[in-house]
């Protein structure tokens, strides 16, 4: 069994918000369907790091959700930025639930091992953000990453981070989220939220943290390789 991880999927079966009108994304969700396929199979886990769906609400996104739930895997989701059909964590769960998408599962305050590592997250915040609803999010955000890490280092087993946001981006950094990284000693963060030109001002590296992207048009649509893992809880 393996963890695979991408993130900023974008779908829109259910309103009218298409991708494919931007250079790069034409055909996306066929191509995404066949990269996938050939890779992820029905036993491995599949990390989706935010910017899953444009439906403003749950019923909105129910045929991406459904999309998704036909694909191969487990499916572990985190909020990005536009999800703005994420609600409480309990109507989450029961929306799959009552639909029957056995395949998807979220991270919100909490953690999913296997045992020997755990899928550990949160979205994230905004680098420069600075007004008091910043603050506000930024420091929610962070205790949700430390509530995330800690479960799995109390558990024993080793952390893998995951966030929408990128901790570090040009010449901006989000200080407090890499306080909790540096603080747990994770070397390793993966991200999505970043498109298009963005890309060239990615750093991979920052005091020791190494930083991969997953933004679903910056890997070709296709989900990446993390580890080797098994059956997470």
């Amino acid at each position: 069994m393996r963890l695979f991880a991408i993130s900023d999927l974008h779908l829109s079966f259910g309103t009218d918000k298409p991708m494919d009108v931007f250079s790069g994304w034409e055909n996306y969700t066929k191509r995404l369907r066949e990269n996938w396929g050939k890779i992820v199979g029905e036993n491995d886990t599949v990390v989706i790091a935010g910017d899953v769906s444009w439906g403003i609400s749950l019923s909105e996104s129910l045929e991406d959700f459904a999309f998704l739930n036909s694909l191969s895997g487990r499916k572990i989701i985190i909020k990005g930025n536009h999800d703005y059909w994420w609600s409480t964590a309990a109507k989450i769960r029961n929306f799959f639930d009552v639909n029957g998408f056995d395949t998807l599962s979220i991270l919100h305050n909490n953690c999913f091992s296997d045992g020997q590592i755990a899928v550990c997250g949160t979205r994230g915040w905004v680098y420069d953000g600075t007004g008091e609803q910043d603050v506000k999010v930024i420091n929610r955000e962070c205790g949700r990453l430390e509530r995330s890490i800690s479960l799995a280092e109390s558990a024993g087993v080793k952390p893998f981070v995951f966030l929408h946001y990128p901790p570090v981006y040009g010449d901006y950094k989000c200080d407090e989220i890499i306080s909790v990284l540096q603080k747990h000693k994770i070397k390793t963060v993966n991200y999505g939220h970043i498109h298009g030109a963005g890309k060239y001002r990615i750093l991979p590296e920052y005091e020791g943290i190494n930083f991969r992207i997953l933004s679903a048009d910056t890997v070709n649509f296709t989900p990446v390789f993390i580890a080797e893992c098994g059956t997470f809880k």
